[in-house]
């Protein structure tokens, strides 16, 4: 599919200002569509939205199709009438510029359980449209709200530690839990009625004012996930319910024993005998709530690395094929347009960095993808694929993104050579080295260029969002209340008229 020359900013809702402790999708999100369309900019970028678990990673989620509560507006809920100034009186301190996730879930939860109770003693404005949410969406909320309920009734403990029955999905066990925990099988639910009801708004409003939202769909799964419980056949997964493999990277100059994700892995060969029914349905969800789909770690689609269960790091897997192709092409059979002969017809960016093999290459070229190139990885020389004058017109650049450091955190901390070499490309001297970036990858020949607002503010290392493999302090970062600004955004406006973005 062909993307029109544009440009914009990789942010995820998290990080936008406001008194609650966290992002979320009220009027701060609104401002800051409107800042990007003063700026000219034409694309928003943002991470997974599912619901977050252990680590708040919104890469190791609860559900692959649901939407994260904590995200949920307390200003909206309150023009709506489901809360009142005084459930807001007891709001702790929280810090304006990191997201504290343990102050802030129970007395988010505890907000929207007075919502819930407030839509229960009066839900007639909202029925209709709650029942009709829960209908359209039943094939994935039903088991979601469920796995929640048990999930919530087993002190939050993993869906592998339930009761044999409820692990194993006995009907009589499942259909006696439905009616034990109705009130919170539909207090769940209530819960993703109101994220998507607010976040459905806020992309109406995106695009109203010409801007397309790029989503982001993990290629793997959390194990403790209504995904894996719901659909145990799908995984490789032996009789207790426990992962026989596990998914990782190998080995590098950066990890020594590799990356363990722990996530569980596919069995693909059961996919496909059903025509990829569940990666089918995932792709259709997310193309609901976005424009445009990053697929993460792409490769994984052609070969991913399979590591034994039981081994402490990464050292000892393999490399094993994945569905290629195949999968692909259902996707676009069942999903695409079919209004084009070459590639695919649907709006994907495939996330194609790491260790690339010629088939991870072929795969790219077969169905014209646009992969990405991040500038901030390109200054070991001249040959480096990385560097704007390798690029081609299909792919996405970007001066970094959410895994590494912002672009003045890695200036001040690279390597001599390499910073040196950065300065000479650029034809710069180095102060103003995150906005060098950005003008260097907006005036490339990418079609679409994107900055993390990190590095359109100029922030160091302590704006870095995640740090891969460090556990603790990652998806806290906060922009500011006053970084929406008339200055920043007419900066980006001049590069957007200049490079014709």
């Amino acid at each position: 599919m062909t993307f029109q020359r544009s440009s914009g900013i990789l942010l995820h809702p998290t990080s936008l200002p406001g008194p609650y402790g966290i992002g979320d999708l009220g009027l701060q999100a609104y401002r800051f569509v409107d800042w990007l369309a003063s700026a000219n900019c034409k694309l928003w970028q943002v991470l997974p939205l599912g619901p977050t678990g252990y680590g708040d990673s919104p890469y190791q989620c609860f559900s692959a199709f649901a939407g994260n509560p904590y995200l949920i507006s307390p200003d909206l809920l309150l023009e709506e009438g489901l809360l009142t100034e005084a459930d807001l009186a007891d709001k702790p301190d929280y810090s304006a510029s990191r997201v504290d996730y343990g102050l802030l879930i129970p007395w988010k939860l505890g907000l929207l359980q007075k919502a819930f109770d407030r839509f229960q003693s009066n839900p007639d404005s909202l029925r209709p449209e709650f029942n009709f949410f829960c209908a359209e969406n039943a094939f994935w909320l039903d088991d979601y709200v469920l796995f929640m309920a048990l999930k919530e009734a087993n002190g939050g403990g993993a869906w592998n530690g339930w009761p044999d029955s409820l692990k194993q999905r006995k009907k009589p066990a499942l259909n006696k839990a439905k009616k034990e925990y109705a009130e919170s099988v539909l207090r769940f639910s209530f819960y993703k009625f109101l994220f998507f009801r607010q976040w459905n708004n806020i992309r109406a409003y995106a695009k109203e004012r010409g801007i397309q939202i790029i989503g982001d769909i993990p290629i793997f799964v959390a194990y403790d996930s209504a995904d894996v419980w719901s659909h145990p056949e799908l995984f490789f997964l032996d009789e207790k319910g426990n992962p026989t493999v596990v998914a990782g990277v190998p080995p590098d100059l950066f990890s020594p024993t590799g990356q363990q994700w722990g996530n569980p892995l596919y069995n693909w060969e059961v996919h496909k005998r059903d025509g990829y029914k569940w990666w089918l349905s995932r792709v259709r969800a997310s193309l609901s709530s976005v424009d445009i789909l990053r697929l993460d770690h792409f490769r994984g689609f052609a070969g991913y690395y399979e590591i034994p269960a039981g081994e402490p790091t990464a050292e000892f897997g393999r490399w094993v094929p994945g569905p290629g192709a195949d999968l692909l092409r259902a996707m676009d059979k069942n999903l695409g347009d079919g209004l084009i002969t070459k590639g695919i017809g649907l709006p994907i960016i495939a996330e194609d960095l790491g260790v690339i093999t010629p088939d991870v290459i072929e795969l790219l070229k077969v169905f014209d993808l646009p992969g990405m190139k991040v500038l901030q990885f390109g200054f070991s020389g001249p040959d480096n694929p990385f560097l704007p004058h390798n690029y081609t017109p299909n792919c996405v650049a970007y001066t970094g993104t959410h895994d590494n450091d912002t672009a003045r955190g890695w200036f001040e901390t690279a390597a001599q050579h390499e910073r040196e070499f950065a300065k000479r490309y650029l034809r710069v001297d180095g102060h103003d080295f995150a906005w060098d970036l950005i003008r260097a990858v907006w005036s490339s020949v990418a079609d679409m260029a994107v900055a993390p607002m990190q590095d359109v503010l100029n922030c160091g290392n302590e704006a870095r969002m995640n740090f891969p493999s460090k556990l603790g302090g990652n998806w806290e970062w906060r922009m500011g209340e006053n970084d929406m600004n008339e200055e920043l955004a007419g900066k980006l406006r001049e590069l957007n008229y200049l490079y014709k973005r």
